[in-house]
């Protein structure tokens, strides 16, 4: 990595986040901040995630005021109902119950800090979810896949077997969406650039060196 290019700090305990991020090659140092993420009385779902995103990557952001900071928050609505990660696996089944053979909305909003400045995007997609028959959500619930998870389910994994159709990013419903990003960057100063066959960031003005092309 060029001595010009900065490590981002992704303030997420979660390891598909880690994963998708991943995918970028980026260089990416794991920081999870331990927010409260109880929703406010009367807070709409876009403020609350807004407002968890935010509070995450402020809360990383005060530890390495020179580096990136990206955190993000999910969660999932049907109607006026919000469905964050379960209580408990019995929590986990209500929601997949109620959730079952309707389409819900997944909201994930993404904030990045550098350096005192800050972006934030909201990503919204709609996640039609299977006819679920009891037995088939008892057997998910007891994989615990969707133990952390809003909506008490992983797209990316086994969960897949619960969903008809993902309408919008999937990496949002997965708890991601890459799409944002250069925007985001954009927004706070920093330049995403090609390094070799990775990707780097750098401040505005001060591009790592590229690998020769052949």
């Amino acid at each position: 990595m060029s001595p010009r290019a900065l490590r981002l700090v992704l303030g997420s305990g979660s390891p598909r986040r880690l994963e998708l991020v991943g995918r970028l090659g980026l260089a990416v140092d794991v920081v999870a901040p331990g927010v409260d993420e109880t929703p406010l009385p009367a807070e709409s779902p876009a403020l609350h995630v807004l407002r968890i995103a935010r509070l995450k990557a402020r809360t990383v952001a005060a530890d390495f005021p020179d580096r990136p900071v990206l955190s993000a928050d999910t969660v999932v609505t049907l109607g006026d109902a919000v469905y964050g990660k379960p209580r408990d696996r019995a929590d986990a089944a209500r929601m997949l119950t109620e959730l079952a053979g309707k389409t819900h909305s997944v909201l994930t909003a993404l904030v990045l800090c550098f350096r005192g400045g800050e972006a934030s995007h909201i990503e919204v997609s709609t996640v039609t979810m299977v006819p679920l028959r009891p037995d088939l959500i008892a057997w998910y619930v007891a994989t615990g896949e969707g133990d952390d998870k809003a909506g008490a389910y992983a797209v990316q994994g086994r969960g897949a077997v619960l969903v008809e159709r993902v309408d919008g990013n999937v990496e949002s419903v997965m708890g991601l969406p890459l799409a944002p990003i250069p925007f985001l960057c954009s927004e706070v100063g920093l330049d995403l650039v090609r390094e070799g066959e990775r990707l780097a960031l750098s401040p505005r003005g001060e591009r790592p060196l590229q690998a020769p092309t052949a």
